[in-house]
Parts: C-alpha cells; sequence; structure tokens
C-alpha cells in the first residue's frame, strides 16, 4: 500500500509532493477528508507514537498553550482526531514504512525508498 497524507493548504506539502513520484499512491486530503480512528491507529502502528505524529509547530499548539502542559499518548491521539492542524505533515506509508513530517532527512529517506 503506497497512501499519502497532507494539506492542500500547506506550501511545504505541495512543494514535497511536486517532489515525489506520486503514481500509484492514494492522496488524502485531511482537511476535506479528515484522518479516521483507524487510519491514526495504523499510522502509531508503524511510528510507536502519537507524539511523533503530533505537530508541535500549530498554530493551535501555541494558542492552546500546550508547549507548558504534560500531554500524554493518549492526548496526542485525541487532539490529532479532534484538529486536522495537529497531524504532522505530510505522512507518507509504504507498505510497512512511515514517513512523518517535512524534515529534510525524513524526505530524503523517503525518496532513497522510491528511487
Amino acid at each position: 500500500m503506497k497512501k499519502v497524507y497532507f494539506l492542500q493548504t500547506c506550501d511545504t506539502c505541495r512543494r514535497i509532493l511536486k517532489e515525489i513520484n506520486l503514481d500509484g499512491f492514494e492522496k488524502q486530503e485531511i482537511k476535506a477528508n479528515p484522518v479516521k480512528v483507524n487510519q491514526l491507529e495504523e499510522m502509531h502502528q508503524l511510528s510507536n507514537s502519537y507524539e511523533a505524529l503530533f505537530n508541535k509547530r500549530a498554530k493551535l499548539y501555541k494558542s492552546m498553550d500546550l508547549k507548558n502542559q504534560t500531554i500524554s499518548e493518549a492526548d496526542y491521539r485525541q487532539y490529532i482526531l479532534d484538529e486536522y492542524t495537529f497531524l504532522k505533515r505530510p505522512v507518507f506509508i509504504i507498505e510497512e514504512e512511515i514517513f512523518i513530517g517535512n524534515s529534510k532527512k525524513e524526505i530524503e529517506r523517503l525518496k532513497k525508498i522510491l528511487s
């Protein structure tokens, strides 16, 4: 299975999607089609962490002052399910591998797998 979760209004997501050959990928725009519980569970199985999937650069993270709170894995899970901006993006799933976020290192790892 090849799948990508992304946000259409995110410039970084759009740039990365242009760099990647998306042939054969199922694409899910997370604002129009939010992540479902089973999809988040699949991401969690591959990453072993809801925190790894959580976007700490979201404006809502700052406005809710979550930085100064103790957040459990269950809290991270619920925040991601409640608000699409809390999912770190893009998220690529290729078979049993997951690539989370837009760090240069993660995108290079993704490109290496796809080449």
